[in-house]
């Protein structure tokens, strides 16, 4: 199972992230690929400390949920509601300058996969607590759902 533990790994999503367009053509969802760049962002930051998200755990989330996302290989489903202090169009941060909104996440995926880190984990919003190696299968697969979102 592909992981931001993996340097390979992390190195094959950043280059798929370097392949993502603003114009890239949207799959599924809303978003924008500009908005699913700063929501990826906010969605590290939050789970690094770096910004507030209420919880909104429940038993089915902490367990079935989080079966489901973190160890299968079975992709994340589209459409899928996110918090709305993720989401760009509610309370999200809202993009800027793509080209810059992108180095900036791909510095923060470089950060949090970082073996020696310099932040604490914060529960996930949904899932609750998780064990480092989920987190960095979260974190791939959260990029990876999105970067599919625009076909990269």
């Amino acid at each position: 199972m592909r992981t931001l533990a993996d340097p390979a790994d992390t190195a094959s999503i950043l280059a798929r992230l370097a392949q993502l367009a603003p114009d890239s053509p949207r799959q599924w969802g809303r978003m924008s690929p500009h908005q699913a760049v700063c929501h990826l962002a906010d969605s590290f930051r939050a789970v690094m400390g770096l910004r507030h998200v209420e919880p909104a755990s429940s038993f089915a989330a902490r367990t079935f949920i989080r079966f489901f996302a973190l160890h299968t290989s079975l992709p994340w489903p589209p459409g899928v509601p996110t918090r709305p202090e993720m989401d760009q169009e509610r309370g999200g941060t809202p993009p800027v300058e793509f080209v810059r909104d992108e180095r900036e996440l791909a510095a923060i995926v470089n950060r949090f996969a970082a073996p020696a880190r310099d932040f604490e984990f914060h529960p996930h919003p949904t899932m609750g607590r998780l064990t480092p190696r989920e987190w960095m299968r979260w974190g791939y697969r959260h990029m990876d759902h999105h970067l599919r979102q625009f076909a990269a």
